[in-house]
């Protein structure tokens, strides 16, 4: 069967809020101000987001990929990356994050010869300018609520099984489409209201054996 996994990246690979935590530290007042109107539905992703971001001056660029380095990956995601390789699965990380921020956490964790971030299929996620006095947001798959629509990314890779694993608002849309999904957190809580069924995850050790258990006795 022709499959594919697509994970979120703040909160869900890494162990700590992330993306999240760096625009509280850029932005506080305003994410302060934002961050529950989009936990709350009430502004999208797209706005929301691109506010808070393009608030940063452009000087901060380098402090926000220093703020990255330090934070941790959610254990078993190489382990994971093992099982998916050895059943031809292609791993994407999908993320309505920066991707500097993606690229800078998943190069710290290294397995053997090759990076984390070397072994990832592909990532689609936020990119910005930096030329003009505050950070210009760039996104090729903005779309609907999103800065970038995951739904959107998912038709990119169109497979019999797509499996999604996420963590928060960020990744409702993403969850509602795909057949199967891992929640955990916000996320959980947002599709157990839509009644969408999910498997209950904490780590990425737990998606590695419900996937080998799911394919297995398929």
């Amino acid at each position: 069967m022709n499959r594919v996994v697509f994970c979120d990246f703040d909160g869900t690979i890494t162990a700590v809020e992330t993306f999240v935590g760096m625009l509280k530290h850029f932005a506080p007042e305003l994410s302060a101000q934002i961050m529950p109107q989009l936990y709350s539905m009430k502004l999208t992703l797209r706005e929301g987001v691109r506010q808070m971001l393009e608030s940063i001056p452009s000087a901060s660029y380098p402090d926000i990929i220093a703020y990255a380095q330090s934070k941790p990956i959610r254990p078993g995601l190489e382990q994971l990356l093992d099982f998916l390789e050895t059943q031809n699965v292609p791993f994407i990380v999908v993320s309505g994050g920066l991707r500097c921020m993606v690229e800078t956490v998943l190069s710290q964790g290294s397995t053997g010869k090759k990076s984390l971030l070397e072994r990832v299929a592909a990532i689609y996620a936020v990119d910005v300018e930096t030329t003009g006095n505050f950070l210009k947001v760039t996104s090729e798959f903005e779309g609907d609520t999103e800065l970038v629509s995951k739904v959107r990314v998912m038709a990119q890779h169109p497979a019999q099984e797509q499996i999604a694993i996420g963590d928060s608002v960020t990744d409702l849309n993403m969850s509602l489409k795909a057949p199967v999904v891992f929640a955990r957190d916000r996320l959980s809580k947002y599709l157990d209201e839509r009644q969408k069924p999910y498997i209950p995850w904490d780590d990425f050790f737990d998606v590695q054996q419900k996937l080998s258990q799911r394919w297995n006795n398929g």
